[in-house]
């Protein structure tokens, strides 16, 4: 019965320890600015549209040239 106990007593100060250093890595993080987050959101945008275009009009001309050779 002592042996569950001091168990769940170095359980607990494990957690307890874990959250601290959490809460100290935390105060490390350089966070970005508003300026920042929404340039490279835009950035993200604009990428992901553009490969979907490529790859829109890599089907399209695929696509046109299987027609053909089928027919």
């Amino acid at each position: 019965m002592a042996e569950a106990t001091a168990k769940n007593k170095k359980s607990g100060s494990r957690i307890v320890k874990y959250f601290k250093e959490v809460k100290s890595e935390m105060k490390k993080v350089v966070w970005p600015s508003k300026k920042q987050v929404i340039k490279n959101t835009l950035i993200v945008i604009a990428a992901v549209v553009l490969i979907g275009v490529v790859i829109w009009a890599l089907d399209l001309l695929f696509s046109f040239g299987l027609n053909t050779f089928i027919k």
